[in-house]
C-alpha cells in the first residue's frame, strides 16, 4: 500500500522577491454552514494565507426580482456568495446568470492572481472560462455515485480533471482511482482537530436533551442520507433496548419517516461542531453504521479519527479506507451485521481504555488539519512559483475571448 502519511510543510517563500496575493475561488456544492467538515477546516486555514471566496451553489427564492449574490464573512480574510436566483429559471439561465454574477464579483474583487479550488465538477459549467493561476480539484467523494446525481456530472469532471494543476483526494481508495486518471493526484485523508475533541475526554457539561438517556449510549454524527445503514441501526436497537442509541445530524435526499422509530433511537437533529465534544463527552462508543453501497465504496470518514480524539471506542462497517487505516491496526472494531455489532460493542463496553487509547494517540499524533492545509499549500506554492507572473487574463482570470 503507498505510505499516505503527510510530509511536514517544507516550502520557504522569500521576503525579497514581492508576490501578489492569489485570491482562493472555491466552488461548492456544499453549504458553509451546513455540517463542518473537510472544506471548512482546510479552508479556514487556507484564509490565514490567502483571501478566500467561498461560493456557494445558488438558493432559488420567488421573490427574487432579478439574479443576485448574498455576501457574508464568517471570518476573517473569508467570504461567503450565495447566488440568489428567481424561482423558475432554465436550467441554462441559471448557468448564464452564474457566471454573469461570478465575473462581476470577480472584476470587482480585482485578484492579482487566482487559485481555483471546485469541489463540485457542476461549476465547470459557469467556471470553464476562467483561467486561474492554479487549478486544484479537492475531491473528498466519488460525487456520481451519490443519489440524485446530475447525469452530466462524470462529463464535467472528466473535463475538470482535464484543467486541473492538482488533484487531491479524501482518501486512500479514492487516491486509487484518481491517480490512473492525473498525473498529479495527491492522497489527503480525513483528518483531525485533536485539540477540539480532546475535552470530550474530561468532565464536560452534558446536553439537556440527552440527560435522561440511559447508558450505554451509542452515538452517531454527521449527514444522515443513503450512505447510512438504518436497517443495521434498527436490528441492533431492537436486540439491545436496554442500550441508547443517540443519532446527531441533518436528515438529507432520504425521506424523515423511513427512519427507524424505536423507544431507544434518539433522532437529535444536527448540532454545530462547537456543541459536538460536549455530546461525544457523554457516550459510550462511537457508531459509524454505514451502508455498503456505490456512495461508500470511496468514503474516508471525518468521524473516524474524531470519535477517537475524543476517548471513544469505535464501531464500523467495513468501508475500505476505514478497514486499511483503522480496522487493521486495532483501533476501529470491524463488523457485518447486528449481531455482529452487539457483541463488538459488549466486548467494548467491557474492555479498559488503556493501553488501546496511548496507542491511538500516537497515531492521530502524526495527524492535523494543520498539517494537511500545510502540505496542500506548499503543492499550491509551488506552482504558482513555476509561473513566475500571472498569466494573461483580461479580469480577474476571465479568459479575453469568453
Amino acid at each position: 500500500m503507498p505510505d499516505t502519511r503527510i510530509p511536514p510543510a517544507t516550502t520557504v517563500l522569500s521576503d525579497a522577491v514581492p508576490r501578489p496575493k492569489p485570491l482562493l475561488l472555491c466552488l461548492s456544492h456544499l453549504r458553509w454552514n451546513f455540517v463542518f467538515q473537510r472544506p471548512q477546516h482546510l479552508l479556514t486555514r487556507a484564509a490565514r494565507t490567502w483571501p478566500v471566496l467561498f461560493l456557494e451553489e445558488p438558493v432559488y427564492q420567488a421573490d427574487a426580482a432579478a439574479p443576485r449574490l448574498e455576501i457574508s464573512e464568517p471570518l476573517p480574510n473569508l467570504s461567503v456568495a450565495v447566488p440568489i436566483l428567481p424561482e423558475g429559471r432554465s436550467r441554462e439561465d441559471a448557468v448564464r446568470d452564474q457566471r454573469q454574477l461570478l465575473d462581476s464579483l470577480l472584476e470587482g474583487m480585482a485578484p492579482e492572481r487566482l487559485i481555483a479550488w471546485f469541489y463540485t465538477p457542476m461549476a465547470m459549467a459557469f467556471a470553464a472560462h476562467l483561467t486561474p493561476d492554479v487549478t486544484v480539484y479537492d475531491c473528498m467523494d466519488e460525487l456520481s455515485a451519490f443519489r440524485g446525481a446530475p447525469p452530466e456530472l462524470i462529463r464535467f469532471e472528466r473535463q475538470l480533471m482535464q484543467r486541473a494543476d492538482l488533484v487531491f483526494t479524501g482518501g486512500q481508495s479514492l487516491y486509487e482511482s484518481k491517480q490512473k486518471q492525473h498525473a498529479h493526484a495527491h492522497c489527503f485523508p480525513s483528518s483531525i482537530d485533536a485539540a477540539h475533541f480532546a475535552p470530550a475526554r474530561g468532565a464536560l457539561e452534558e446536553p439537556a436533551d440527552m440527560a435522561r438517556l440511559p447508558r450505554p449510549r451509542l452515538g452517531y454524527f454527521g449527514v444522515v442520507d443513503e450512505r447510512m445503514d438504518i436497517v443495521l441501526l434498527d436490528e441492533m436497537a431492537a436486540l439491545r433496548p436496554d442500550w441508547s442509541f443517540v443519532m446527531i445530524g441533518p436528515v438529507v435526499k432520504i425521506d424523515p419517516a423511513s427512519l427507524p422509530r424505536r423507544p431507544n433511537i434518539h433522532w437529535l437533529g444536527q448540532k454545530s461542531y462547537a456543541e459536538l465534544p460536549r455530546y461525544l463527552a457523554h457516550w459510550d462508543i462511537g457508531l459509524m453504521n454505514f451502508a455498503l453501497n456505490e456512495s461508500t465504496r470511496f468514503i474516508s470518514p471525518t468521524k473516524t479519527p474524531e470519535y477517537l480524539a475524543a476517548g471513544l471506542p469505535v464501531i464500523s462497517t467495513p468501508i475500505v479506507d476505514v478497514v486499511r487505516g483503522y480496522g487493521e491496526r486495532g483501533f476501529v472494531e470491524i463488523v457485518n451485521d447486528a449481531e455482529d455489532a452487539v457483541r463488538a460493542a459488549a466486548m467494548l463496553l467491557s474492555r479498559p481504555r488503556q493501553p488501546w487509547l496511548s496507542q491511538v494517540d500516537r497515531h492521530l499524533a502524526s495527524m492535523s488539519w494543520d498539517r494537511t492545509w500545510g502540505a496542500m499549500r506548499d503543492l499550491i506554492a509551488a506552482r504558482l512559483d513555476d509561473g513566475a507572473a500571472p498569466r494573461t487574463t483580461t479580469t480577474a482570470g476571465v479568459r479575453a475571448d469568453a
